[in-house]
């Protein structure tokens, strides 16, 4: 299995001109430090699929946790962020502030920081290390 397993990444990695493993660089993640900050990451990942042109609203894309956030949907698989929970005292009221927060694009300087943060592993939301304006999370 082993010598298949090699095989295998060996083949894919000269089709597609590249080199290491299947999975290297694949998964990275930053530190998020503040409330604001972690409702922008939500707002980065939920529109993700709208900024690749996949769809054209966050309610179409099936596999991110919108349907969960904004409309209210019962998920076991999710536990919500006390950032999310401030949003509003009822599931409704959390729902409908969310649907609000996401149905404008993240600014373009917010969607670079995060990227940035995340290919660099630094954290996200501490002022003293962060250069430039503040996040905002609408």
């Amino acid at each position: 299995m082993k010598h298949l397993g090699q095989c295998y990444v060996q083949s894919v990695n000269k089709r597609l001109g590249r080199t290491g493993t299947l999975w290297e660089g694949r998964f990275r993640s930053s530190l998020v430090q503040s409330d604001a900050y972690v409702l922008a990451c939500y707002r980065y990942i939920e529109l993700n699929p709208v900024r690749a042109g996949m769809v054209s609203s966050a309610a179409d894309y099936p596999w991110s946790s919108f349907a969960v956030n904004a409309e209210g949907e019962e998920s076991s698989l999710l536990q919500s962020h006390p950032a999310y929970e401030s949003l509003g005292q009822s599931r409704e009221r959390r729902a409908t502030a969310y649907k609000e927060l996401c149905a404008d694009a993240l600014p373009a300087a917010d969607v670079e920081q995060i990227r940035k943060a995340t290919r660099v592993g630094c954290v996200i939301g501490t002022p003293r290390r962060q250069r430039g304006r503040p996040f905002m999370a609408k």
